[in-house]
């Protein structure tokens, strides 16, 4: 055990000697490590999770356990971990539990380490963390720091470009760059090497599906599993409902279709958006809305004729929306009117709407331009609300239409 653990430490080391983007989260790290709370940081596979953690820590005394190891939860004896932890890591301050949803009932044993007093960083890759086992064992003792692939400001961050500071000789660039992310989308590996973008995501999509849904929860039947997946990422942006789906992949049962829905939602691969409805019954019985965590897997794994550029873009959105700390379960919907006009995205806080979201690639046609404001108009009249804005690949202006004003911006400015 001690030699695996001085190994990891070597790994640990290793990780911290590179360069790394210094990544925008909502909260402070001198804060967050000063509580007393487990620090848990939650997103995808690959986003940076554990460099994020490291960073957090990187001036401190920290211990540090990898659980992607297969020797590591072989030989795995709590009591015998604890004490070569104090060998190899003298009067460490914290400890940082990596993809610590592999170890069987870490929930119990984070929760005991809480009840002595460490001091915890843990990552993990599976939103389930945060359902069923946090919130039974560890209800109000974490604090949650989600993690996604990088953001537009980031991507041009990475490239030496500050997204809101945009010197006229770098238009051309920014817009280079701004379509290169639409198309790419925003994975720190790739974001680093674009030549391997198809083959990386690729793999990456493949092993979540395996790893992280097909392993974790003993699916058997893996075909309709990553049929089902092929399915939503080709999909994407579109309305889908679970009887659909079951009759659509020919599947054995609806309840099957909802499962692997569910189990592909937990490694953060897919976003399931509801349809606004004071009524929460009626709410529940409409389609959902699909979207992908990163624009890049539908680039290396849908199937598509088209570009699909104006569905790239809304999906971007959708993922920044996320990214600011909006929830699908209760603060980020999409709606339709009595007239079956849609708006992309309604922003809520409580019982009340703060904004519409339309998104629209390219309005320089009247007649997509008219289709737009109308329809997000209809919808604002019925949802009674005025804050309305129409996100553009490029476009910047104002629009005033039936006591009405939208703003209509690009989406480096959104």
């Amino acid at each position: 055990m001690k030699t695996i653990i001085l190994n990891q430490r070597k790994e640990r080391d290793e990780l911290m000697s590179r360069p790394y983007l210094i990544r925008k989260t909502l909260q402070d790290t001198k804060s967050l490590l000063g509580s007393h709370l487990i620090k848990l940081i939650t997103g995808p596979r690959r986003v940076g999770k554990s460099t994020q953690a490291l960073l957090m820590l990187r001036d401190k005394n920290f211990a540090y356990l990898n659980f992607d190891s297969y020797q590591l939860l072989e030989a795995w004896d709590s009591d015998l971990v604890m004490r070569m932890l104090d060998d190899v890591y003298p009067g460490y301050e914290y400890i940082l539990l990596d993809e610590v949803q592999n170890l069987d009932g870490w929930d119990l044993w984070v929760s005991e380490l809480y009840r002595m007093g460490k001091n915890l960083v843990i990552t993990g890759s599976n939103a389930r963390m945060l359902s069923s086992e946090m919130a039974t064992v560890l209800t109000g003792k974490y604090l949650q720091i989600e993690m996604l692939p990088f953001s537009l400001e980031e991507f041009f961050n990475w490239n030496n470009l500050e997204l809101y500071l945009l010197k006229s000789e770098h238009k051309t660039e920014s817009l280079v760059l701004t379509d290169d992310y639409l198309r790419n989308g925003g994975y720190p590996e790739v974001v680093a090497s674009r030549q391997l973008i198809r083959s990386y995501l690729d793999t990456l999509f493949d092993s979540i599906i395996w790893k992280d849904v097909a392993k974790r929860h003993n699916v058997r039947n893996v075909t309709d599993l990553n049929n089902l997946a092929m399915y939503l990422v080709s999909n994407f942006c579109n309305p889908v409902s679970a009887n659909e789906l079951t009759y659509e992949l020919d599947f054995s049962s609806v309840n099957t279709t909802k499962k692997y829905m569910d189990y592909l939602h937990e490694p953060y691969l897919f976003y399931y958006l509801s349809r606004y409805n004071n009524k929460l019954r009626l709410m529940k019985k409409a389609p959902r809305k699909v979207y992908v965590v990163d624009n890049g897997f539908v680039a290396s794994k849908a199937f598509s004729l088209s570009d699909n550029l104006g569905r790239l873009l809304e999906n971007q959105v959708f993922i920044e929306l996320v990214r600011r700390g909006y929830d699908v379960e209760k603060t980020i919907f999409y709606y339709r009117s009595r007239n079956d006009k849609e708006v992309d995205f309604v922003l809520r806080e409580g019982t009340r709407i703060l904004r519409l979201v339309q998104v629209c690639y390219d309005m320089s046609s009247p007649k997509t331009e008219k289709r737009e404001v109308d329809g997000i108009i209809e919808c604002a009249g019925e949802l009674k609300c005025d804050n309305l804005v129409i996100v553009t690949y490029s476009d910047k202006r104002t629009i005033e239409k039936d006591g009405y004003k939208i703003d209509v911006v690009p989406i480096t400015e959104f």
